[in-house]
């Protein structure tokens, strides 16, 4: 069955300077890994066409669809606060941009497709360990209701990548709003392009942010998206790991699951990414390091603001400056909603913190605890469950306060508080029968996270932390 994707190609349309042009680097003999047959229904694409000789020649790029006119994106970053003026797409192209019923403008992009003019050393390649680990991690948190790239397909290539060790090569096919990143405004600013940024700002507005009047008003709307995203990364208990601005997405979606991890028992300043050494992107420090990229997207926007520049300086500190009351907000409202609350107050932040501190304290679980609140399970994660049972007195007093028992709370908590979360060791389980060429712990794993609030009694031990000789300490990024 012949492979049609209707390509409306924006991004390619923009001046040469915003990419290289290039098809993928053909593979030797790929073969098909998974389509997420839900997720090409929604984009209005034939599961059973993208599954066939034909389409798995263009997942793997091996051949170029009609209506692609693939390319690899440029852009720059700060990569744990160093800056590198030019990085770009070095294992990924994008093979182009479709409009689905839903009017919302998605790319198509292949990862881990071969050499561009952006790998400097690297291979351009990926193993397949990262490509099951984003595939699983990007539509759990679809599943989980998080903005985030997610996976249309996989395929392995028949080819060896080097790492390591020798591992078996793999391409990912990933859907996103964009691709566009701060750094990439970081890029053309940098080079003092000033009309280069002029149409990457319009190109940004029409395409994502349509009410916004200008460069400042479209700073304060990512400001808000992202503060909202990252509170929902930090209430599933989530650790991006990588946290660079060229890994700040402008559409406001979660993208590049490299070392990512969520985490087993809370700890605030949980660390799991082996690039990570001195903990820049731990989990309690996700907002200041968010705040910080904005703060790099603000100074990016300065030369198209139309102000005088030390107007424009004003303004644009301001609007980061507010970030911390948007993410305040934000947070405060996602943790409320998960110990049971309708309504929020200023003094419910030290009530959360609490029940956190006593986590922390007593080893607890994240998800298994918020998911229990309540109950004896609940009281079971706690190495000592004396100073939880403390807090739990002053829960009930709260919800009397909204005319609420801990069995109502429980009610409104089972939509927010998931079951199943993509554990690291089942993850690493996952992958290491796949590298013997089993998949099935694999669709087992997607198939449950993909209901990540039902209880699922059947598939309860995928929701056990770890034993002590299983727990993953270390997350790795695979380039």
């Amino acid at each position: 069955m012949a492979l049609t994707i209707p390509f409306d190609n924006s991004y390619a349309a923009l001046p040469e300077r915003f990419y290289a042009r290039l098809p993928a680097t053909p593979v030797k003999t790929p073969a098909l890994i998974k389509v997420n047959e839900a997720l090409a229904r929604d984009l209005g694409l034939d599961a059973e066409a993208l599954a066939s000789e034909d389409g798995i020649a263009v997942l793997s790029g091996n051949t170029v669809a009609d209506g692609s006119d693939p390319i690899a994106q440029a852009y720059a970053g700060h990569q744990f606060g160093g800056w590198v003026p030019q990085l770009g797409d070095g294992r990924a192209v994008l093979l182009g941009e479709i409009v689905p019923k839903d009017g919302i403008r998605r790319d198509i992009q292949l990862k881990g497709s071969g050499r561009t003019p952006f790998s400097r050393s690297g291979d351009g390649r990926a193993w397949l360990g990262p490509v099951l680990r984003e595939y699983i991690v990007s539509e759990a948190m679809h599943a989980l209701g998080i903005p985030t790239t997610r996976a249309l397909a996989a395929v392995t290539t028949g080819e060896t990548v080097l790492r390591e060790a020798p591992y078996p090569g793999a391409v990912l096919t990933r859907v996103a709003q964009s691709h566009i990143r701060v750094g990439t405004f970081q890029y053309f600013a940098a080079r003092q392009d000033v009309d280069a940024l002029r149409l990457l700002v319009d190109h940004v507005i029409a395409r994502h942010y349509p009410t916004a009047d200008g460069p400042l008003d479209l700073l304060v709307q990512v400001i808000g998206r992202q503060a909202d995203l990252v509170a929902h990364w930090m209430g599933v208990g989530f650790i991006h790991g990588v946290m660079n601005t060229d890994n700040t997405q402008i559409a406001g979606e979660t993208i590049d699951y490299g070392p990512c991890a969520f985490m087993d028992a809370y700890k605030a300043d949980q660390v799991y990414s082996s690039i990570d050494q001195f903990g820049r992107y731990a989990f309690n420090k996700q907002p200041d390091v968010l705040v910080w990229n904005l703060a790099q997207f603000a100074t990016a926007l300065l030369p198209v603001i139309d102000m005088e520049r030390d107007a424009a300086i004003e303004a644009a500190t301001e609007a980061v400056n507010g970030f911390l009351d948007v993410f305040r907000a934000a947070w405060l409202r996602v943790f409320a909603a998960k110990i049971g609350l309708r309504t929020t107050r200023q003094e419910d932040v030290t009530l959360i913190h609490g029940l956190l501190d006593v986590m922390e304290t007593g080893q607890a679980d994240f998800t298994n605890t918020f998911r229990a609140l309540g109950t004896d399970q609940a009281e079971a994660q706690f190495t000592d469950p004396t100073a939880y049972r403390g807090w739990v007195l002053k829960w009930k007093t709260r919800l009397e306060e909204e005319r609420l028992t801990v069995a109502n709370a429980r009610g409104n908590m089972a939509d927010v508080n998931p079951a199943y979360i993509p554990r690291n060791h089942r993850i690493e389980e996952a992958i290491q029968a796949a590298v013997a060429e089993d998949f099935g712990p694999f669709e087992r794993l997607l198939t449950v996270l993909s209901r990540p609030y039902d209880d699922q009694p059947d598939q309860v031990d995928l929701r056990q932390p770890p034993e002590p000789e299983e727990e993953v300490l270390q997350t790795f990024c695979g380039t």
